[in-house]
Formats: structure tokens, C-alpha cells, sequence
């Protein structure tokens, strides 16, 4: 561990559950990078991720932003690009630039969303989009025919996740540069949406352990309510 780094672990103490808004508050205060980091938060769910009914995969819009500017492209027909260029997307992509994405590898954006029935035609480039984690998918409201409504979720903070195969997961809710406020208005969005989802056929404790910390700050753990 550097010097940084243990001088400001020294400033959690591990042997404490901190409160929700105390965790924020030196989440802010451990963070000394010059750049703007990223808040996270990290739960350890009582899951089984080998059964895919347990598996959680959902999406929450953050009350203030995710501090980060998405650019969101749009896989649609032809029929659909003014309308997808008038909802905001960054990037109106038909057939040929799938097929661009599949032979070249190359992505410009940092989510995709896409109609219905250019699903069928994205499966092409599904090898290159799905390790990413950009494959449109039902699941987070990534596909359907209002364009302008998943448009502007995206660019007002809506974000996706799901478990990872520690039966964890791990989401950025907000900047160090928001106020502890803003955070906790996240943060709370984050776990009612997490608490909803609760698969019915978990047994045992459902959210074990959470830990907020900053992009390369130490690990603060955080009551359960």
C-alpha cells in the first residue's frame, strides 16, 4: 500500500459501521486525486448467481446525474433516424455501421439503445457489443419504439447493473465534487430500486454487507437499514 493510501485508510476506522451520510461525507474528505473520482458503491448480496432466477439485472435513474456525460447511440431503421437524431442520440446507426462494429471491433459510445426490430440485425455484432456491455437489452429499457424517452433517461443518469459471479455489485452514484446531499439522494435511489428487485426465491439475508468508497479510496462499510 503507498504512503497516500495508508495515510488515508488511517482516517477510516475499520472497526466501525458508518452511517449512510457520516460514509458519504468521508468518502469526499479520502479522496485526494486531482481528478474528479467517481463515488462507488459496492453490495454483497446473498444470492446464488448460478441460478438465473436469483441473478439481479435492472436499471435506476439517479435523481442528480451520474456526473458523467453519456454518448448514447441509437440502432434504428432508416424510417427512424430523424426521430432518433431529434431525441438526442450522438450516433444514428443503420445496418451498415453494424457491420462496421462487427468487422472492426471499434465503438464510439458508452451505451446503445435500439428498436425492436433491429434487434434481429444487431446479433451480428453481438460478439463485439455484449463483452462491453453495450448489446441493447429489454431488460434495461434499452429497446423500444420511444426513442426520446430512453434518450433522455440516459443523459439525465439512468444506468444499469447487475451481479457480477461474486454475487456483488458495483455501481458509481455520483462525483466527489457532488454534495453529500446529492450523493445520498443517489444513493437511496440506488437501494429502494435494489431492495424492489429482491428475487423471491432468495433465502437467508438479502443484502449483506455495503462499502462506499471513492475511485482510489480506501473502503468505508455502511450500516444496513
Amino acid at each position: 500500500m503507498s504512503k497516500r493510501m495508508t495515510a488515508l485508510a488511517g482516517l477510516v476506522d475499520k472497526n466501525k459501521v458508518y452511517t449512510t451520510a457520516e460514509a458519504l461525507s468521508l468518502v469526499k474528505k479520502t479522496s485526494t486525486v486531482k481528478f474528479d473520482a467517481s463515488v462507488e458503491i459496492h453490495v454483497a448480496l446473498g444470492i446464488d448467481p448460478k441460478k438465473s432466477e436469483q441473478q439481479i439485472r435492472t436499471t435506476v435513474v439517479m435523481p442528480n446525474g451520474t456526473g458523467k456525460t453519456l454518448k448514447v447511440a441509437a440502432f434504428v431503421s432508416t424510417n427512424d433516424e430523424k426521430k432518433a437524431t431529434e431525441a438526442g442520440a450522438d450516433f444514428v446507426y443503420g445496418e451498415e455501421a453494424i457491420k462496421k462494429i462487427k468487422d472492426s471491433g471499434k465503438v464510439e459510445f458508452d451505451v446503445a439503445i435500439a428498436t425492436p426490430e433491429m434487434m434481429p440485425k444487431l446479433a451480428v455484432a453481438a460478439k463485439v457489443l455484449g463483452p462491453k456491455g453495450l448489446m441493447p437489452n429489454p431488460k434495461t429499457d434499452t429497446v423500444g419504439n420511444d426513442l426520446k424517452k430512453m434518450v433522455t433517461e440516459l443523459k439525465k443518469g439512468k444506468l444499469s447493473f447487475k451481479n457480477d459471479d461474486g454475487a456483488n455489485i458495483h455501481v458509481a452514484i455520483g462525483k466527489v465534487s457532488f454534495s453529500v446531499a446529492q450523493l445520498l439522494e443517489n444513493y437511496q435511489a440506488f437501494m429502494e430500486t435494489l431492495k424492489k428487485i429482491k428475487p423471491s426465491s432468495t433465502k437467508g439475508t438479502y443484502i449483506k454487507a455495503i462499502y462506499l468508497k471513492s475511485s482510489m479510496g480506501p473502503s468505508i462499510k455502511v450500516e444496513i437499514n
